[in-house]
């Protein structure tokens, strides 16, 4: 499901309410870390990431976040990436300085879901370093 478009505050349309709630209903309450890291919610935020989509991703991203383990190593990955597509939905906004301000935020998140080993929540810890640091 890649959307229309990247939606960027003040530059193009907002999607309209429920765009994607299909993928965001692929996170199941209760569901283990695991099934979490495979879900199509987590899979599109990431390659929403990719490719561009950078509020689409916070959208489906942040289901995953609410359905992971409070203060888990989990959590902590996809706080990051909400915050690191948040960062570059800024810089795309022509805000640096919140976007730079934001990419700290994203960096302290993914330090601290770096504490339990290099991939977390299906995600290489090295990967989204590379992108914070890329911004």
């Amino acid at each position: 499901m890649i959307p229309t478009h990247a939606y960027i505050p003040g530059r193009t349309p907002r999607h309209p309410d429920g765009a994607f709630d299909v993928l965001r209903d692929t996170v199941n309450a209760g569901a283990d870390v695991s099934e979490l890291a495979r879900c199509d919610a987590m899979l599109f935020g990431l390659r929403y990431l990719e490719t561009g989509f950078y509020w689409e991703a916070h959208e489906v991203l942040e289901p995953v976040w609410m359905a992971c383990p409070p203060n888990s190593a989990e959590r902590s990955m996809a706080q990051a990436l909400i915050q690191f597509a948040n960062a570059r939905l800024k810089q795309e906004m022509a805000r640096p300085d919140a976007a730079r301000r934001i990419a700290a935020i994203a960096r302290t998140h993914l330090i601290e879901a770096a504490r339990t080993g290099s991939v977390v929540l299906g995600v290489e810890v090295n990967r989204v370093t590379l992108w914070i640091d890329a911004l």
